[in-house]
C-alpha cells in the first residue's frame, strides 16, 4: 500500500498541491492519515481518487458535485469519458491507476480501446510513450516502487510482442531489416516498437533484440546483408566510446541505411556518418523508412 506526501501525489497526479489541500479542506475529496509531527500521507486510494476528480473536473463537473458522487459513480463515470474521448492525458491516467492497482484488467481495456479507435501506432506514440516518461519521472524520485514499474514493464512489453507476431512475416526475398540493442543496453521498447513499423512496412526482419556484441552484429550483415539496419542508443555505448561505435559500425555496413534512437545519440556531440540517419522522435520513424518497393 502506497504512501504518499503531499509533493509526492502532485508529481503523480499532476494536481497542485495547493489545489489538492483546497479540495480536501473545502470538498473531503480526500482522507489523509497524519503523522505525529502533522505530515499527510496519502494512500493509494487517495492517489486513484484525485486522478479521477481531476479527470472529471478537467471535462466540466463541478467539484461540488463529483464530491458528493460515490467512488462507484465516479469510476462509472470516467468509463463514459474514456468511450467518449481520445484525450490522451485521460488514457495515461488511467493507465497510472492500473499500474498503481497492478490490474492488468484495466490495462488491457485501455490499451484495447485506444487502439479500436487509432490504431496501435498512435496508441504507443499519443499515450504509451508519454506514460511511460511519467512513470520514468515517478520511478527515480521513489514516487513509484521497482515492482510497479516491473509490472507495467511487462504488460507494455508483451503488448508489443503480441502486436508484432499478429503481422505476417514476409518472405525470405524481401527486403531485410537487422535490429539489434548495443552490448550492455537492456532498454527495448523503443527497438520493439520500431520492429512493428519494420514488420507491417513487408520487410523481413532479423531482430537479435538485448545486449548483442558489436562483432556478432557485424557477422550477421556479413552473412544476410540486410537493406536496413536498426539500434538505439539509450544508455550504451558510453559517450566516451560512441564516435568510434558508430564509425565502426557505419563503416563495415555501406551498403546498407542505419537508423539510430537514443538519449545518448540525440545528446553526445559526434560526427554522424553519411549512412545514418537520426530517429529523433520515435512517430517519424514510420515515414523515414523507405517502403519496399523502393528497393526493388
Amino acid at each position: 500500500m502506497g504512501q504518499y506526501s503531499i509533493k509526492e501525489l502532485e508529481k503523480l497526479s499532476g494536481i497542485k498541491a495547493h489545489t489538492i489541500r483546497i479540495w480536501e479542506k473545502r470538498h473531503g475529496i480526500v482522507q489523509p492519515q497524519r503523522t505525529s509531527t502533522n505530515i499527510r500521507l496519502y494512500s493509494d486510494e487517495d492517489l486513484k481518487r484525485i486522478i479521477n476528480v481531476s479527470l472529471l473536473n478537467h471535462n466540466g463537473l463541478k467539484i461540488s458535485r463529483i464530491a458528493r458522487m460515490s467512488n462507484e459513480e465516479i469510476n462509472q463515470k470516467i468509463a463514459e469519458l474514456s468511450r467518449q474521448k481520445t484525450d490522451a492525458e485521460l488514457f495515461i491516467d488511467q493507465l497510472v491507476v492500473s499500474m498503481v492497482d497492478l490490474d492488468e484488467w484495466k490495462f488491457n481495456e485501455v490499451i484495447t480501446q485506444l487502439e479500436e479507435r487509432i490504431g496501435f501506432i498512435r496508441t504507443i506514440t499519443e499515450v504509451v510513450y508519454p506514460f511511460l516518461e511519467k512513470i520514468g519521472v515517478m520511478w527515480q524520485t521513489g514516487t513509484i516502487t521497482p515492482a510497479h514499474e516491473h509490472f507495467i514493464s511487462n504488460l507494455i512489453r508483451q503488448k508489443f510482442i503480441t502486436a508484432i507476431a499478429s503481422l505476417p512475416i514476409a518472405p525470405r526475398s524481401a527486403p531485410s531489416a537487422l535490429l539489434f540493442l548495443p552490448e550492455g543496453e537492456l532498454h527495448e521498447f523503443g527497438l520493439l516498437f520500431f520492429h512493428y513499423i519494420t514488420r507491417k512496412k513487408g520487410y523481413y526482419t532479423f531482430y537479435l533484440g538485448q545486449s548483442v556484441p558489436l562483432a556478432d552484429v557485424l557477422t550477421i550483415y556479413d552473412t544476410h546483408q540486410p537493406k536496413v539496419v536498426i539500434s538505439n542508443f539509450i544508455s550504451q555505448p558510453a559517450p566516451s566510446q560512441l564516435q568510434s561505435y558508430l564509425n565502426r559500425l557505419a563503416g563495415h555496413m555501406l551498403q546498407a541505411q542505419i537508423y539510430a534512437a537514443g538519449h545518448n545519440l540525440r545528446n553526445a556531440a559526434v560526427l554522424i556518418p553519411k549512412n545514418v540517419k537520426v530517429i529523433y522522435r520515435a512517430v517519424e520513424f514510420e515515414q523515414m523508412l523507405p517502403t519496399i518497393k523502393e528497393f526493388v
